[in-house]
């Protein structure tokens, strides 16, 4: 288990890091870490994936919880799930944007607090190592729950008045591919236009990774093709994603935190938000010209995050690394909503997309984030 414990999640090469027989022990160690009677847990398109999440159940009944199987889900449902769903605690297996050989575990207790370096990992590493234990016979039991219709709904909500566009989505073949058609069906005025919807672990096309120039030159060339009015590329599961404007170029994700900060500083004025450490100053200028917003720099890492957003009561957070946080989802890490605040936001005078109209000149920090 040597190094597969990291500052805010779980995360090692299978099997030769990360096995079966190491996940059955972690799902025990978190069940008694907890004290957990009811957890739900979700897993990512990857190989490895089934059976590691299959062992980490086991374990997790064996230490006497019943457990809720979404199956197939994005790190942000299984979040939403946790929430609405009143659980002790939620896993997502997962490795998030690194390669198909890699998975893990993203962890949270009640209300999809994340465990972290700095609350609950160190111990569950201690725990994980010790033998097992089984309530005999009052052990849990396992079962399925869907709430991908529920979770959908939730994140439609968020678009007010949309105006025609079409949009294209590489979801990278991963866990927004099932999500994202289910979206626009809500979403009448938005026409889709999909790349690489089916989930495949073994990403025939790109490493679902949108920080990487390279991951996104398809997206950019099929955007210029088609004449559309924006791209939108996402991570493995779903939690993280970047944009590419109508002429075909990125759009820089910190520079996003100060357009969707607008919209909602406008909803909220004088609100606070929080931008990471590495996001360029154009992102507090922005906040704070935007409804006279508090601007509150953070530490990188979404669990550091959650836990300032609660401490300062920030209605958003966003960060170069392309993870966004919204108060009103419970402080849950949403692609999906991102991207929709984001169409939501382009109301007359706004700026669409800061490539675009130019509203921001981005002053890079030294350093960039990549976590989670």
């Amino acid at each position: 288990m040597a190094g597969i414990f990291r500052a805010y999640d779980i995360r090692g090469r299978y099997p030769d890091e990360l096995d079966e027989a190491t996940a059955e022990k972690i799902g025990n160690a978190f069940v008694r870490l907890l004290g957990a009677e009811r957890i739900v847990v979700g897993r990512d398109m990857r190989l490895s994936s089934a059976s590691l999440s299959g062992a980490f159940v086991e374990g997790a009944v064996e230490a006497g919880a019943n457990v809720a199987d979404a199956g197939l889900v994005s790190t942000p449902l299984l979040n939403y799930a946790a929430i609405a769903g009143r659980f002790d605690g939620g896993a997502m297996v997962t490795a998030s944007h690194l390669p198909g050989e890699m998975n893990g575990f993203k962890l949270a207790g009640r209300d999809a607090v994340p465990l972290s370096g700095d609350r609950g990992l160190p111990l569950l590493e201690t725990m994980t190592g010790e033998e097992p234990v089984a309530r005999w016979p009052a052990v849990g039991i396992h079962y399925q729950v869907d709430m991908l219709d529920d979770y959908i709904g939730e994140v439609a909500g968020f678009v007010r008045a949309p105006k025609p566009l079409r949009i294209v989505v590489d979801a990278g073949n991963g866990m927004a591919g099932p999500e994202i058609p289910l979206l626009f069906g809500r979403i009448p005025a938005w026409s889709l236009s999909p790349l690489y919807r089916e989930p495949d672990g073994r990403f025939p096309h790109h490493h679902a990774n949108p920080l990487d120039p390279a991951t996104t030159r398809d997206l950019q060339d099929r955007v210029v093709a088609e004449g559309a009015d924006l791209g939108v590329a996402f991570d493995g599961d779903a939690d993280r994603c970047g944009f590419v404007d109508e002429r075909g170029e990125r759009v820089r994700e910190d520079l996003v935190t100060g357009l969707i900060a607008d919209y909602l500083l406008e909803q909220e004025p004088g609100a606070t938000v929080l931008y990471d450490l590495w996001s360029s100053r154009a992102v507090a200028e922005a906040i704070a010209r935007a409804g006279g917003g508090r601007g509150v720099r953070s530490r990188a890492g979404h669990a550091f995050i959650k836990a300032l957003m609660r401490e300062e009561n920030a209605v958003f957070a966003g960060g170069l690394s392309g993870h966004y946080y919204y108060r009103d989802m419970g402080l849950r890490i949403t692609g999906s909503s991102r991207w929709s605040r984001s169409q939501t936001s382009s109301r007359p005078g706004a700026c669409p997309s800061p490539n675009l109209c130019g509203r921001w000149t981005a002053t890079p920090q030294p350093g960039r984030s990549t976590s989670g």
